[in-house]
């Protein structure tokens, strides 16, 4: 037998009890308060109406309190900004201590081999080895392409890795995401990419069907999974390397490369129909070497991201980056968010986000943060967990952007014409170019007017050999210590106080009194107004006084 719940009802006379103790504690907190003899504020009553230069005065209040809250932002900005140095410079000093205590143990007995062994999965040196492994043991890598920005998501040290590696080893172009292009920009880009590289045009399916999705759809009959099941161009695919491994005449291994978030995992599940690799809006979620056979001839080797070179621009670092927004620092984030609305059409953005027009991307986020809802205590718009939705939406596949093809074919320099002749080897081209067509045609597309133009920043530089990857939290440990003094030096510098600093204290003090004197301004035309012969003669000492001893202009109870 099932056991029930535990009654909530009380006893007449424990309730009767608990609402005695109440009303006797609400009758001694008004004793106190008769006794403290609190009084309730009167309300400031405002400028009247009859007021000469009243708009005026009130357009001026206004100003100042806002440029009041900018000195506000300004100042917690820098007070954000030292505690990251701190952070790091504690970071740093812990890591010292860390790789002491390593050579210790290392020096008592224990073997490098194992240290090596304990390598964290998350970190970017095993990204590194399991994506050199894949390329490695390929025969076919596909290089996945985000169709919003292609050209930005192309590695030329993968690229040049895989055409210098010899051993009749090809890499194929996959234009990823087709459906969140305008028609004629896909096509201008097939026609660009198919003259140095094969090129398929591909839509993957976002979320496939296996049995936990089977019993979703068995309780909810009315959810609708059919276009994010959908997949183009995976029959074009899987025929184009047919036929190159009946050429082989052995099993091929084809190795599946590219950024974060262009759809790898996502393109080998479209090929084998069913979900066989884990996926996500997350960056990262394939963190090691992952296997699926399609058929008795093809294997298809799954790989980690590549990981983005920090030399990279801010743009390709926000779009391009291993790191998830989530867990990045709030002043990495608002800077690429600040990097892609600079590289977007401004008038675009605002009619995809409806909203009215701003001057910088500060203001464009504090904007989509009050129409969102998305606002911190007392209504201040919540601009950093903004610019990561912003971040996470332009990474994934809710906005549909995209870019031009440079005006010029330029082919990077490891591309040579008999290169390019290699890597097309092999291939029925022309069949590929109808196929292609025939995937475009079959797909529906957004219009350019619904769509944001975007600007393109170029390649994306990776790192793809592990001894060139520096981690983040180790990234002191590599270093000699002669470096590392020199660096907690310059550091420890940089929180002392200097001219500089002293300056700009001065510089915000100057603008809180100027927003005073504004506030001081207000409230003494108010009094000349309320008060009768007595203040007007007192209006004279008044205006004599210094800012500093007159009281502060008080927001809460300013009529706008």
């Amino acid at each position: 037998a099932e056991l029930r719940k535990a009654s909530k009802r009380l006893s007449c006379h424990k309730r009767y009890k608990i609402q005695k103790k109440i009303r006797e504690h609400h009758r001694k907190v008004r004793k106190e308060a008769k006794k403290r003899g609190h009084k309730k504020p009167k309300k400031d009553p405002g400028i009247p109406s009859a007021a000469p230069f009243k708009e005026e005065l009130l357009r001026e209040a206004e100003q100042r309190k806002q440029r009041l809250e900018e000195l506000k932002q300004k100042q917690k900005l820098n007070r954000q900004k030292e505690h990251e140095k701190r952070r790091k410079l504690e970071a740093k000093k812990n890591a010292a201590t860390i790789k002491e205590k390593a050579e210790g143990k290392e020096s008592s007995g224990k073997s490098k081999g194992k240290t090596k062994k304990l390598l964290n999965k998350n970190s970017k040196k095993s990204f590194c080895r399991e994506l050199m492994k894949v390329l490695e043991a390929s025969d076919v890598v596909l290089e996945v392409l985000d169709a919003r920005d292609p050209m930005g998501c192309r590695c030329p040290q993968l690229e040049q890795a895989v055409t210098c590696s010899g051993g009749n080893k090809k890499l194929l172009l996959v234009l990823n995401k087709i459906d969140l292009v305008p028609k004629d920009n896909i096509e201008k880009w097939l026609n660009y990419l198919k003259k140095e590289f094969p090129t398929v045009a591909f839509k993957s399916a976002t979320m496939m069907k296996d049995k936990t999705m089977e019993q979703a759809t068995k309780r909810h009959a009315r959810v609708d999974f059919s276009e994010t099941c959908q997949y183009f161009g995976s029959k074009c695919l899987l025929k184009l390397l047919q036929e190159y491994g009946r050429t082989q005449d052995k099993v091929i291994q084809v190795g599946v490369v590219g950024f974060p978030n262009v759809g790898k995992s996502s393109i080998i599940n479209s090929l084998k129909g069913k979900r066989a690799c884990n996926v996500g809006l997350a960056r990262g979620v394939t963190k090691s070497v992952q296997t699926v056979h399609l058929d008795k001839q093809t294997k298809m080797l799954d790989s980690p991201s590549i990981i983005a070179d920090p030399s990279n621009s801010a743009l390709a670092l926000a779009l391009r980056s291993i790191t998830d927004p989530e867990g990045s620092d709030s002043a990495d984030v608002l800077e690429g968010v600040n990097a892609i609305i600079n590289h977007c059409s401004k008038q675009q953005v605002m009619m995809h986000y409806n909203i009215p027009d701003f001057r910088d991307p500060a203001e464009f986020l504090s904007l989509l943060a009050q129409k969102r809802g998305m606002l911190k205590k007392g209504g201040v718009p919540d601009i950093e967990n903004m610019a990561k939705s912003v971040l996470c939406d332009w990474t994934g596949a809710r906005i549909k952007y995209y870019s031009q093809p440079p005006e010029f074919q330029k082919p990077p320099p490891y591309l040579t014409e008999q290169k390019i002749a290699e890597m097309q080897e092999g291939f029925n081209l022309n069949n590929l170019e109808q196929e292609n067509s025939n995937t475009v045609q079959a797909l529906k597309h957004p219009s350019p007017a619904s769509s944001i133009a975007f600007q393109s920043a170029g390649m994306t530089n990776g790192t793809i050999e592990e001894n060139k990857v520096i981690e983040e939290g180790s990234e002191w440990g590599n270093m000699d210590t002669s470096k590392e003094e020199e660096e907690e030096e310059e550091e420890e510098e940089e929180f002392t106080e200097s001219d500089d600093d002293e300056d700009n204290v001065e510089e915000n003090d100057d603008d809180v009194k100027e927003v005073n004197e504004g506030f001081a301004l207000v409230s003494l035309t108010r009094d000349f107004l309320f008060s009768g012969n007595e203040r007007s003669r007192s209006l004279s000492f008044s205006l004599d006084k210094p800012a500093d001893e007159d009281d502060a202009y008080d927001f809460n109870t300013d009529y706008m």
